[in-house]
């Protein structure tokens, strides 16, 4: 199989890691991993299989990963500037529009992509997508009490709120702990994909996502953006995954398209359900052929 490996410029003083695979002449796929922050060694690990036949792009994002590490500025880690990279990227690969497949973080990137050039975007595939970050904290708050045998109830957040009740959470359990909780359905889920992200050992600094901190990521609630999108779009949501089901539903239900939701399967489906997330995700790409 076809694959060339290469740090390409795509903004003054940045560079970002890109793996290009596949044929050359076939519909393309760029896979944005999540984050912010990350890497997207994982991500082909999970779905290379079910992207065969397609040009995958596998791009760690700026300051992360395996691309150069990037300083401490914040003006540097925007939603604006992450989207002007993919701009950058595709012009630089002389490619007139591709598909965005986006995981997690990575489906904001996607979605604002496309709000932004609908000219370029053939459609989008979100897998697990996070759009609401008020919304996940009150969900990681609420780990944090189920963590400490506290039960949890609903909480209605105010946008400002979030990073203090995340703050909160954080101060009594390991943010991963809250994470797990959220992502996984049971251990040997987490294990599993903790095995596959052994393999990469250069996984960047932690700048990125403490970068965006300061940028107040976690009053970011994207939805009313979501008016704005124009493209096809289909969102697969694991059933257990708790940090993006059900409030992922809320894309399709502004944006149209297809909603899939996959029974039996946390934030990683492609682990949990294989056989169902095939299923899912072909049909979302029949229609880039």
């Amino acid at each position: 199989m076809r694959e060339e490996i290469d740090l390409i410029a795509v903004d003054d003083g940045v560079e970002v890691y890109l793996e290009d695979t596949g044929p050359l002449d076939a519909p393309a796929i760029l896979v944005l991993h999540g984050g912010p922050g990350g890497s997207s060694y994982t991500l082909r690990e999970g779905l290379e299989e079910y992207l065969e036949g397609f040009r995958v792009l596998y791009l760690d994002q700026r300051g992360g990963g395996r691309s150069p590490a990037l300083p401490e500025e914040p003006g540097l880690f925007t939603i604006d500037a992450l989207v002007g990279d993919l701009f950058h990227l595709r012009d630089h690969l002389g490619m007139d529009s591709w598909t965005l497949l986006g995981h997690g973080f990575g489906g904001l990137l996607a979605l604002d992509y496309a709000r932004r050039f609908p000219k370029t975007t053939e459609r989008l595939v979100l897998i697990n997508p996070w759009t609401n970050f008020p919304w996940l904290a009150g969900q990681l708050y609420r780990a944090s009490l189920g963590l400490r045998g506290i039960e949890s109830h609903e909480i209605e957040l105010e946008p400002e709120d979030a990073y203090r009740l995340l703050q909160e959470a954080f101060a009594e359990v390991e943010p991963k702990a809250a994470f797990d909780k959220l992502l996984f359905p049971n251990q040997h889920s987490r294990m599993e994909y903790e095995w596959m992200a052994e393999g990469s050992t250069v996984m960047g600094a932690d700048t990125p996502g403490r970068m965006f901190v300061l940028n107040g990521l976690w009053r970011l609630d994207y939805t009313p953006f979501l008016l704005e999108i124009q493209v096809p779009c289909t969102v697969l949501l694991g059933a257990l995954d708790a940090s993006s089901y059900p409030e992922a539903q809320t894309i399709t239900d502004l944006v149209g398209g297809q909603l899939e939701i996959i029974e039996g399967a946390g934030h990683y489906p492609w682990i949990d359900q294989p056989q169902a997330f095939a299923e899912a995700i072909h049909s979302a790409l029949l229609g880039v052929h």
